[in-house]
């Protein structure tokens, strides 16, 4: 059996909250339960629990997504706490976790991830959070690229793109051939 690691990606008030930056709104909150479930389950079986949060800086001229979405998970505000039940799991582990920013959509790129991973001989990766379509999209397709078993529980996922979101779940399991739960 693959060792395996549950990366919980963007799960944070901005994506999620009613009124976040840049929210899923009622399909981000429906997930919660099942992320926490799935973290509390991978906790107690002494597995590793991976979360990566996007951090920006307002109005950073550099970034690309400066020009393509509103300005969210902006560094020192509370958009980028973790959400609901989330965040209360995490304070109840946080010694237990791993926890880091990524300032892209991956959360491998430009990060030590993937040597994280290596270095606890992690084969297989669960990706929860959001957005579907976005990056827990690219998150996968560099976990495809760097030969990473992929699974995405279709339950703790979600976007504010419902066509992107059903898009990328297609995508997972026909072409990064992702076990779809």
């Amino acid at each position: 059996m693959s060792k395996k690691a549950l990366i919980v990606i963007d799960y944070t008030y901005d994506f999620v909250a009613t009124d976040g930056k840049l929210t899923c709104g009622e399909p981000g909150q429906a997930i919660e339960k099942n992320i926490t479930a799935l973290i509390e389950q991978f906790i107690q079986k002494n597995e590793i629990v991976v979360f990566a949060n996007d951090i920006h800086v307002e109005n950073d001229p550099y970034h690309p997504e400066t020009k393509l979405f509103p300005p969210h998970n902006i560094a020192g505000t509370a958009g980028r706490e973790l959400y609901g039940s989330v965040k209360d799991v995490y304070e109840k582990y946080k010694q237990s976790v791993i926890s880091f920013d990524k300032t892209r959509y991956s959360a491998f790129a430009g990060t030590n991830l993937d040597l994280l991973l290596r270095e606890r001989k992690i084969e297989e990766v669960i990706l929860v959070g959001v957005c579907t379509d976005i990056c827990i999209l690219h998150t996968a397709v560099d976990a495809y690229n760097l030969g990473y078993k992929i699974a995405v529980p279709a339950n703790a996922v979600a976007s504010f793109n419902e066509i992107g979101h059903h898009w990328a779940l297609s995508h997972f399991e026909s072409t990064l051939g992702a076990y779809i739960k």
